[in-house]
C-alpha cells in the first residue's frame, strides 16, 4: 500500500473494484494517494467480469466497450495511468435489431453515412428526429469532454460546471426537460410503430426505459455513439481485460486491493466520514478501517444500506422515493460453430410475441463470441443473451427453481428463431437471474444498469458524486453520467478531480 501519508495524509478506502471503483483508485495511486480497495467477490470487475467454464470465457453482463478511440474517455485514462489499452475491435454493426416477425435487421453501422441510408430506408419521414439528435449530440459530446461536474454541490463543482459550458451548448437547454417521447409527437411520429419499437429496444439497453420516459439529452448521446468517429467496442479475450489492466496500474502505484473482503458500513462522525468496517470472509476477522475519503463504487441505495442511521433523512427519502429499478436474466451459452449463422454480427437484438414468463418486453439482446476473440475454443463460440425483468417477483416467488426454468426454456425458444440449438450444439449451459447478481456483486436486490434516465434522474437532477456527509463519494452507474463503463469511468475521474481539491 502507498504511503498512508502522502498527499497530505490522505488515506482511501474504496468499497467496490468495479470499473468505476477501480478507475478511481488507480488514478488517485498514481497521484500518490494510499489507497485500499474492498470487494467482496471473488474477482475484480462487478458487472464488467468474467467467469469460465469448460473452456468458455463468458461476461458476466458487459459485454461491449465504449470509450477507446484516441480523445475517448477509457484513452484518456488509460493514457494517464501509462498502461496499454486493451486490444479491441470495433463493433460493426453495432447492433442488428430484430422486430417482431421481421427477418432482415435494422443494422446500425459504424459509419454514419451508411446508417443514414439505413435508417431512412427502414423508417421513412424520420429523418428530422436523427438531424435532432446529431445537432444535440455534438454539443453534449464536447460539453462532457470538458469535465463538467452534474450535479454541483458547491462553489467549486459549479465553477467546473461553468468552464464545460460554451455557447454551442445553449442549443441544448430548450431540451432540458424533454423526452425522446414528446419530441416523436411534436415531429409527428408517434404513429410509426415500427420506428417507436426499435427507440424502445435500443434505448431500455442504455436507459432502463422506453422511448416516452427517457431523457432526450441522454437518448442524442445514447443512439449517437456508436457511429464514426466514437463507437462501441470488442474486446480481445473478454471483459476482464479492463479490469485486469486497472488492477496492475494499482499494484504498480502502491495500492492494494483485498478482495473476498465485505464492508459492511460507512462510518461518519459530525458529518465527516471517518472509515468503514471490513470483514474478511475468509477468516471472518472484521476491523475499522481508517479513511480520509471512502469511494463507494456500490447503487446508491447499497450507500444508504451502508450509512445505516447515519444517513441524512432527505436523502434516504430520496432514495426510497426512486422509482423501481431493473434487474436481468441472462443465458450464457458454450455452442459448436454450426449453431452460429454465416455473418452473424457479434451483438443482436430480438423482440418477439411471445406469451410466458419470459420478460416483462420480450426482449432479447445477444452477443456472439467470434473467432480467435479468446472467448470460446477452436470450432466453438459463446452466446450470450439478456433480458431486463423486475427484480421483485423473484424475490417474492415460492418456486425460485421453476421461475428460472421457465426463463431459460422461454429464452431458448426465441434464441432458436435464429441460431441452430438443436441440443447436440450445445456445449454448456447456464443462467443468471437478479439472486446472482446479488450474490456476486452484492447489489441490493440485483439491479443493474442504474436507476433509469429519466429527466428527473439524469444530469442536474441525478445523484450528485459529492454525497452530504464530507469525504464520502458515489461513483458508478447511479450517477452522471450513467451506465456502462465509459459512463462509470467519467464518474471516477470526476470525484479524483473533486477529492484533490477538497
Amino acid at each position: 500500500m502507498a504511503d498512508p501519508m502522502a498527499v497530505g495524509g490522505n488515506r482511501v478506502v474504496v468499497v467496490g473494484a468495479g470499473i468505476g471503483g477501480l478507475t478511481a483508485a488507480a488514478l488517485l495511486a498514481k497521484r500518490g494517494y494510499g489507497v485500499r480497495v474492498f470487494d467482496q467477490a471473488l474477482v475484480a470487475g462487478g458487472c464488467a467480469s468474467t467467469f469460465r467454464r469448460r473452456g468458455f470465457t463468458f461476461d458476466v453482463g458487459a459485454t461491449q466497450v465504449a470509450g477507446l478511440e484516441p480523445g475517448g474517455i477509457h484513452h484518456q485514462i488509460f493514457t494517464e495511468l501509462d498502461i496499454p489499452l486493451p486490444e479491441a475491435t470495433f463493433c460493426d454493426p453495432a447492433c442488428a435489431v430484430f422486430l417482431p416477425g421481421e427477418t432482415e435487421p435494422i443494422q446500425v453501422w459504424r459509419d454514419p453515412a451508411a446508417w443514414q441510408a439505413e435508417r431512412q430506408r427502414q423508417f421513412p419521414g424520420s429523418e428530422p428526429l436523427w438531424q435532432l439528435l446529431k445537432d444535440l449530440f455534438a454539443p453534449s459530446w464536447r460539453f462532457q469532454g470538458r469535465d463538467p461536474v452534474l450535479p454541483p454541490r458547491n462553489l467549486w463543482d459549479l465553477s467546473r460546471l461553468v468552464k464545460a459550458l460554451r455557447p454551442d451548448t445553449l442549443r441544448t437547454v430548450p431540451y432540458t426537460f424533454a423526452t425522446v417521447g414528446q419530441v416523436l409527437q411534436s415531429l409527428g411520429l408517434a404513429q410509426d410503430r415500427r420506428l417507436k419499437t426499435f427507440l424502445d429496444l435500443q434505448l431500455k439497453l442504455y436507459s432502463q426505459v422506453n422511448a416516452d420516459e427517457t431523457a432526450l439529452l441522454y437518448a442524442a448521446t445514447a443512439l449517437s455513439v456508436s457511429q464514426a468517429p466514437q463507437g462501441l467496442f470488442h474486446l480481445k479475450g473478454s471483459m476482464q481485460a479492463l479490469s485486469d489492466a486497472l488492477e496492475k496500474s494499482l499494484a504498480r502505484d502502491g495500492g492494494l486491493l483485498q478482495l473476498r473482503h465485505t464492508v459492511q458500513q460507512v462510518h461518519t462522525q459530525n458529518g465527516r466520514v471517518t472509515g468503514v468496517t471490513v470483514q474478511d470472509q475468509k477468516s471472518g476477522k472484521t476491523w475499522v478501517e481508517p479513511a480520509n475519503h471512502v469511494v463507494a463504487n456500490v447503487t446508491v441505495q447499497n450507500l444508504v444500506e451502508l450509512l445505516g442511521d447515519q444517513a441524512p433523512q432527505g436523502y434516504r427519502r430520496r432514495v426510497k422515493n426512486l422509482p423501481p429499478s431493473s434487474g436481468a436474466f441472462v443465458i450464457y451459452l458454450g455452442v459448436d460453430a454450426e449453431a452460429i449463422p454465416p455473418n452473424c454480427p457479434p451483438h443482436l437484438q430480438f423482440l418477439y410475441n411471445y406469451d410466458g414468463p419470459i420478460s416483462e418486453n420480450n426482449s432479447l439482446f445477444v452477443s456472439v463470441s467470434r473467432p480467435g476473440d479468446g472467448r470460446a475454443p477452436a470450432g466453438q463460440a459463446t452466446i450470450i443473451a439478456s433480458t431486463f425483468t423486475e427484480v421483485g417477483p423473484w424475490w417474492q416467488t415460492s418456486n425460485y427453481a421453476g421461475m428460472k426454468q421457465a426463463y431459460t426454456d422461454g429464452s431458448i425458444r426465441r434464441l432458436s428463431n435464429y441460431f441452430d440449438l438443436d441440443p447436440k450444439h450445445i456445449l454448456h449451459i447456464e443462467a443468471a437471474t437478479p439472486h446472482t447478481f446479488a450474490h456476486f456483486t452484492a447489489r441490493q436486490q440485483g439491479i443493474v444498469g442504474g436507476l433509469g434516465m429519466r429527466v428527473s434522474s439524469y444530469g442536474p437532477f441525478g445523484f450528485a458524486n459529492r454525497t452530504p456527509i464530507h469525504g464520502l463519494w458515489l461513483v458508478g452507474d447511479s450517477t452522471h453520467p450513467g451506465e456502462g463503463t465509459a459512463g462509470v469511468s467519467y464518474s471516477a475521474r470526476t470525484v479524483v478531480q473533486q477529492i484533490e481539491v477538497s
